[in-house]
């Protein structure tokens, strides 16, 4: 795979600044959702780049340093629990996506988004952009986004979260719904951290 392809068709219409967006953690049952905006060198070497499900904790690391020392222009930013129970997930996943691209210290001309939403009921992307499936395994800007978002959330949650309520386990699940998770649920009931409408299932079967 070509991981700039789509890269380099934007330069080829003329574009100059190109930017990779993805977010992380729109699936588990608490914490924010993460997204990423990357703004790289015309084809940097970035060994092992790939969409960070592929890859491991460790390799996420590595890929992170290289990235956010390599990259022209880098932005990670999210949306609260609070915001994703107040709209819905793909609200906050748009949200935090924008969030991104406009943190990002270069403006960019034109957005390659990971998936196929641009726009929720209450969000919308308002860079210049096109949606690429599964773009986090077909463009080098995404890949990289990837991992930033991906890197950003789970030391937020492992850390940040586990710190502040630790009877969860955390640091073990990430916030996705396991079997311990659900198990220290039962025990504990939700915290602040929980996104509640994520958890009406659960609720559902408790009553």
């Amino acid at each position: 795979m070509d991981l700039w392809a789509y890269e380099r068709e934007q330069w080829d219409n003329g574009v100059q600044i190109v930017c990779g967006v993805d977010e992380a953690g729109a699936g588990p049952l608490a914490g924010p959702v993460y997204a990423a905006a990357v703004i790289l060198p015309r084809e940097v070497e970035l060994s092992g780049l790939d969409d960070s499900k592929k890859l491991t904790e460790k390799k996420r690391e590595e890929l992170y340093k290289a990235i956010t020392a390599k990259a022209t222009a880098w932005s990670v930013a999210r949306a609260e629990t609070a915001e994703i129970d107040e709209m819905d997930i793909l609200n906050a996943r748009i949200l935090a996506m924008q969030r991104a691209i406009d943190g990002l210290n270069i403006h960019p001309e034109f957005a390659l988004i990971d998936g196929n939403r641009d726009h929720g009921s209450r969000h919308a992307i308002a860079t210049a952009h096109c949606t690429i499936v599964k773009g986090d395994g077909k463009s080098a800007s995404i890949a990289a986004a990837s991992i930033l978002a991906k890197v950003s959330r789970d030391r937020f949650v492992s850390k940040e979260l586990d710190k502040q309520y630790p009877q969860y386990g955390f640091a073990k699940h990430k916030g996705y719904g396991t079997k311990l998770h659900y198990e220290m649920l039962d025990l504990h009931g939700p915290c602040p951290a929980h996104r509640k409408t994520f958890l009406k299932k659960w609720e559902a079967k408790r009553s």
